[in-house]
């Protein structure tokens, strides 16, 4: 009779499930209108929303590195109707600060990795500059400094990075975001700046910036001329531009495959396709497994950086 009430009992939930979406789901952007985050998220949005058959709602909460949006989506209901694009802010702030009212981890569930990325290595085209190494001479010859879009940002981390493993002392120059440091390296007023890829690509094209190197493991499929700094002069040197999607925790597990099978279609589209590569990202799917474990090796990565360098945030 017991396992008869159960079952009684998660007839509605599971009718629920099976229904869903039934609105639109939100998708909560922790950053500005026109960045990697809030473009990435809008391309996915629009085919996405074709997909589930509901709209998909991109909401921009920028603030506190990142830690804004990543809290509200973290305390929403775990209905499905509110998810959340994680990328590499959130791996770097569970090491960067003290106290978080969120654990990414224990606090989301991740429904699928969706692309990947690089950070490049941009300067400005006065600076005599033409490759990694070149950029290593210089910076040992005389001061150098390279902008971040702030503190503990993932551009401030990748320079620190390149900074410890080349053995040089560039000097760091935070802003209060992407947009005013590549405008203040567009105009020569800071020198290099570890970019990422989908923001520097428009002024590379331009000639308005120089790229030297990507970031990531091998060559991006997006600018394959261009060499890996591990390649370049720096052994070992890998950061990763991500975007991956998660919902909050205790969601229903029907609710979570659902999402993983509409992401992969989505992904799989020429259309969404060709619209990342146009911003520098390249697209792909996995499993929830896949994207947790891979979750777990950022921040691994990253807490490591930030206590190397001994950089805070409060």
């Amino acid at each position: 009779m017991k396992q008869i009430a159960a079952l009684v009992l998660l007839l509605p939930a599971l009718a629920w499930a099976q229904s869903y979406p039934f609105k639109p789901v939100r998708l909560i952007a922790a950053s500005s209108p026109g960045s990697a985050v809030d473009i990435v998220s809008r391309v996915i949005a629009q085919k996405f929303s074709e997909q589930l058959g509901q709209q998909v709602v991109v909401d921009n909460r920028a603030g506190a590195g990142g830690n804004l949006g990543a809290e509200l989506a973290a305390k929403a209901l775990p209905d499905g109707y509110t998810l959340f694009m994680a990328t590499p802010a959130q791996a770097i702030n569970t090491g960067l600060y003290k106290k978080l009212d969120y654990d990414l981890v224990r606090d989301f569930v991740p429904v699928s990795l969706l692309t990947i990325g690089h950070y490049c290595v941009a300067v400005h085209p006065s600076l005599p500059a033409q490759s990694v190494k070149e950029l290593i001479a210089l910076a040992r010859r005389g001061q150098l400094n390279y902008a971040s879009a702030g503190n503990g940002n993932a551009t401030h981390l990748a320079g620190a990075l390149f900074n410890s493993m080349a053995k040089i002392e560039m000097v760091h120059v935070p802003y209060k975001g992407s947009g005013p440091a590549l405008t203040d390296l567009i105009g020569g007023q800071v020198q290099v700046m570890f970019s990422n890829l989908t923001a520097a690509l428009p002024y590379v094209k331009a000639k308005r910036l120089r790229a030297l190197a990507v970031s990531g493991e091998k060559r991006s499929v997006i600018v394959p001329e261009l060499p890996t700094v591990n390649e370049a002069g720096v052994p070992g040197y890998r950061v990763i531009s991500w975007f991956g999607l998660m919902a909050p925790a205790a969601v229903a597990p029907e609710i979570v495959a659902r999402l993983q099978r509409e992401l992969t279609a989505t992904m799989r589209s020429p259309e969404v396709g060709n619209k990342l590569a146009g911003e520098g990202a390249e697209p792909m799917a996995s499993t929830s497994e896949y994207f947790g474990g891979f979750i777990k090796s950022e921040i691994t990565q990253w807490v490591k950086v930030v206590r190397e360098a001994n950089i805070s945030a409060e």
